[in-house]
């Protein structure tokens, strides 16, 4: 079964990539969803396991609740209020969400800094 990771922006994507192995597929919804994206998103993922990780504001709020509606099993992790979104958000945190996830197998804990 393969992983997918949901996130709204391709900051967000970069950010979460050099945190996890290739084999983890992260898509974009690029801040908007419009029903053919929605239904593309849906088509990819198939039966798949689905992550959905969004700003803690009001677009990634918005962005959750319709995720949330077409992929009701899916997990949701969060950033903390005051991070500036996922890009924002410090990797021991980013890692410490997909961990509490149970995705430690494809963290890549070598991005880690030295002090940790």
């Amino acid at each position: 079964m393969s992983i997918y990771i949901i996130v709204e922006g391709k900051n967000d994507r970069s950010k979460l990539r050099r945190l996890l192995m290739p084999d983890v597929t992260i898509l974009c919804t690029f801040g908007t969803l419009s029903s053919i994206k929605l239904e593309s998103l849906l088509n990819k993922v198939e039966d798949n396991e689905v992550y959905l990780f969004m700003d803690n504001d009001s677009s990634g709020k918005k962005i959750r609740g319709v995720l949330r509606d077409s992929f009701p099993d899916a997990a949701h992790m969060y950033t903390r209020r005051g991070y500036a979104g996922v890009e924002g958000t410090p990797d021991e945190y980013l890692i410490s969400q997909l961990e509490k996830a149970s995705l430690h197998e494809f963290i890549i804990y070598s991005s880690m800094p030295d002090s940790l």
